[in-house]
Order: structure tokens, then C-alpha cells, then sequence
């Protein structure tokens, strides 16, 4: 049994990787979890996971140097597949090999996370929405955030993959979001997860490479992303099916 999801934005800057971690931790209490770090040009999870200094990456995998499972790593109550960050390793990367590395994982977890690129720019950027059975949309509460996540879910239904839901996240004013939650439902396909709220917790985190959730488990930012776990429905299938399907998704040219 296995869903994947891309959690993605239609901006940088929104939170996106501190998102992933911290919903892959919270459906962990309930599920087997793997989290890839599927941005391969600008990778954050690494930092966040305490993996900077992982001798196998997901950069690896893309060069057929590696197999994915040895470049997935248990973190935190995860199986985490960090990416490099380095020029020549993006540059060698096949982004054609995640469809093999993403149906390889599906044979042994019950949920994928799939950490995508901010912008939908190249190939490598848009195949892990392309792969995923829905997407989590992470926007901040302002109407250009907003306007940039629809973008994604253009590109997301276009081919067949649908909407999971749409994550408010660094909110700052409350009010704000009233106005903003209301176009949201009427535009986007899927349900409003959960809001939250601007806080330090996450940049301590990062600064201490750990994810929120095992940094600050009672902060407020780490309670609103459990809540955002419990409001998403998790509609697993045969992890067979699944595996059969990323292996021969259609590749886009260009987004």
C-alpha cells in the first residue's frame, strides 16, 4: 500500500522543505514514511536531517552510481533520501532515473513525500509532480503565492495528478486569511489542510539540522502541522500497481 505525494509551491522561500519533513514526521506515527529530496538543482533536505555529510545521494542514484536504498538514510522516525548540492552532481543527473528510484520505494513504504522544486522550469523540476499521485500545495497567505500554487495545479491536473490540498504556511496575520482562504477554496481543487503560523522555530531548526518536529515538538508551528497530517486523507494503493505505474510515466519534454 502506497500514496505519493510532491509537495510543492509555485514560489521559493515558502517553507516548502521544512513542510515535508514536518508532515513526514507527523504521518510517521501511523505510517511507514520515506521523504525524497527530489529538488535536485536547489536540495534542502540534507541540511534539515543532519545528512550534509552523506557519502551516497539521491545525485548518485541519478548517475546509476547507486541504488536508491543506498542513499536512503533512517532519520527521525523517516527513511529519508537526501539530495547533493553540488554543480556537477546536478549536472551529471539523469532526472529520467527518479521514475525507476521512486517505484523501487514504493515496493516498501506507505507514503512517499516527494520535496519538488520551487518553479516549474525543467524536466527535473516538474517529475516529481508529474510521478505523484496528488500534490500538498504550500503557499504563504498573499494573493502572488497564491497565484504561483495555481500555476502548479495547472500543470498537476494536466496530467492526471490531482490535489491533496492546499497548506497555509509563515502566516503572519489572521485576519489576512480569511480573504485569501476564500479563494483558495473557490479556485483550487482540493481542501484547505491547515495554517501555519509565522514563527523562529523553524530557522532554529535548521540552524541545529533537525526537523521541527524533533526540534521544537511544541511549538506552535510543529501542533498546526499535525493537524495539517490528520486532515489529509491518505488513499493508499498496491504498492505494485503503483511501482508499475511511476516506471513507465510519460517524461514532458519541457514544462
Amino acid at each position: 500500500m502506497v500514496e505519493a505525494f510532491a509537495v510543492a509551491s509555485g514560489k521559493g522561500g515558502v517553507g516548502k522543505t521544512t513542510s515535508t519533513l514536518a508532515l513526514g514526521m507527523a504521518l510517521a506515527k501511523e505510517y511507514d514514511v520515506t521523504v525524497v529530496d527530489a529538488d535536485t538543482g536547489m536540495a534542502n533536505i540534507l541540511f534539515h536531517t543532519g545528512l550534509a555529510d552523506a557519502d551516497t545521494t539521491l545525485h548518485d542514484v541519478l548517475r546509476d552510481d547507486a541504488t536508491v536504498f543506498e542513499a536512503a538514510y533512517n532519520r527521525f522516525g523517516l527513511r529519508v533520501v537526501p539530495c547533493g548540492t553540488s554543480l556537477a552532481g546536478f549536472r551529471d543527473a539523469d532526472p529520467t532515473r527518479l521514475r525507476n528510484a521512486v517505484a523501487a520505494l514504493a515496493r516498501d513504504t506507505d507514503v512517499l513525500l516527494l520535496d519538488s522544486a520551487a518553479a516549474l522550469g525543467s524536466k527535473g523540476a516538474v517529475l516529481p509532480v508529474v510521478l505523484a499521485d496528488r500534490v500538498i500545495v504550500v503557499v504563504e497567505p498573499t494573493i502572488p503565492s497564491v497565484s504561483d500554487a495555481l500555476k502548479v495545479q495547472e500543470y498537476a491536473t494536466s496530467y492526471g495528478t490531482g490535489v491533496a490540498g492546499v497548506l497555509f504556511n509563515r502566516v503572519r496575520d489572521d485576519d489576512a486569511i480569511d480573504a485569501i482562504e476564500e479563494k483558495v477554496t473557490r479556485y483550487f481543487t482540493g481542501p484547505v489542510l491547515g495554517s501555519v503560523p509565522e514563527s523562529p522555530s523553524p530557522r532554529s531548526a535548521r540552524r541545529a539540522s533537525e526537523p521541527l518536529l524533533a526540534h521544537a515538538p511544541d511549538s506552535v508551528a510543529a501542533h498546526a502541522y499535525r493537524e495539517a497530517a490528520l486532515a489529509l486523507d491518505v488513499q493508499t494503493g498496491d504498492s505494485e500497481t503503483v511501482a508499475d505505474r511511476f516506471r513507465s510515466a510519460v517524461i514532458p519534454d519541457r514544462p
